[in-house]
Order: structure tokens, then sequence, then C-alpha cells
């Protein structure tokens, strides 16, 4: 199997880990037959690793750029989507705050890698 660039990047490493957790989260909402919540968040989750990724791909740091501002954006729905579900009680406060701070986190983490790539 060919390596990818992305695959050393922290920046996917974290998403991944975030993903996988938020695709946990989907599971539960599969079991209560409430599946439209369970694929908007798997959606959003996945959004933020495959645009690191396709990102990583690009030729031109501009591009890449581009990539990394709609894998923030992505965090930034998964916020939201986090935040829906606590306030329909579908999701203790505890771990909404738990995974807002990690989204949080990696939302910084994409923002300072990507100023690292400005010329």
């Amino acid at each position: 199997m060919g390596k990818f660039r992305f695959k050393d990047l922290e920046i996917w490493q974290e998403a991944c880990r975030i993903g996988d957790h938020l695709d946990t989260l989907a599971e539960r909402f599969d079991k209560r037959k409430q599946w439209r919540y369970a694929e908007q968040l798997r959606g959003a989750a996945l959004s933020i690793s495959n645009n690191i990724a396709e990102g990583s791909g690009s030729n031109s740091r501009k591009d890449f750029q581009n990539f990394l501002n709609i894998a923030r954006r992505s965090v930034a729905e998964n916020a939201n989507i986090v935040l829906f579900l606590m306030r329909k009680k579908m999701l203790s406060q505890n771990e909404c705050a738990s995974l807002l701070e990690d989204l949080r986190a990696l939302a910084a983490e994409i923002t300072a890698f990507s100023k690292s790539l400005a010329p």
C-alpha cells in the first residue's frame, strides 16, 4: 500500500480519533432508530478528516489551506450538532463539554497548521 502524506499529519490523526468517537455516538442513535441524527453526525465527522486528506494532495499551499478551512468549518458543524443533541437531551452535558473541548482544540490545531503553510 502506498504512503499518503496526510497519514503523518497530527491534525488528520486527531480528526480520525474524534471522528471515531462521533461515529460511536452515532451508533447510539441508530439503535434508537434516530437515523437522521446518526447520518448527519457521521457525515460531518468524516468531512473533517476527508478535507484534510484531500487538501494534502493539492499541488499548492493555497489550495491546501482552502481544504483546511473547509475542515475547520466541518469542526464547527460538528460542534453545532453536539450542542443540538444536548439541547434535545440526547447527549449529557458532560459528554457534550468533552466533545466540544476536543473539537475546539482540533479547530485551533487546524488553524495553526494552516498558518504554518503561509509563504
